[in-house]
């Protein structure tokens, strides 16, 4: 009778092991395909923003505007959302170095690096979006 407790005690924690082992194989599973899904939104924003401040220009005389607010304001709107007022947006911070009038120069950064990004984005006059890793920053 021993014999057969001891056995079912062996069973379950084989079972126990088995199941936390694929547990922690699901999350880490999650977590890659959410750094992943969050790195493909930064770049898709990177990229509206790059596009709203060209069009900008292509209607100005080649003239970028000074400020996000130009852009969300103006008739017609070039870009619905200011991300750069926000505090983060999918794991990332968005911010620009260089907003004038003749280029831009702005990034998306990973607000916690390797556990809501990977990489750092960076987008500059012409829409050349260049990335990085964050661990270099």
């Amino acid at each position: 009778m021993f014999n057969n407790r001891a056995k079912s005690f062996v069973t379950i924690m084989v079972v126990v092991a088995l199941s936390a082992l694929l547990l922690r194989l699901a999350i880490h599973r999650i977590i890659v395909y959410k750094i992943q899904q969050n790195q493909s939104l930064a770049q898709v924003n990177l990229k509206l923003f790059s596009t709203a401040m060209e069009n900008y220009a292509k209607d100005n005389k080649n003239v970028y505007p000074a400020s996000v607010d130009l852009l969300i304001k103006h008739d017609p709107v070039y870009l619905e959302k200011d991300y750069l007022a926000a505090t983060s947006v999918q794991g990332y911070e968005y911010d620009c170095q260089r907003l004038d009038d003749t280029g831009y120069n702005c990034t998306a950064s990973p607000v916690n690096c390797q556990l809501t990004g990977k990489m750092v984005y960076t987008v500059s006059t012409g829409g050349l979006i260049m990335a990085e890793s964050c661990d270099k920053k």
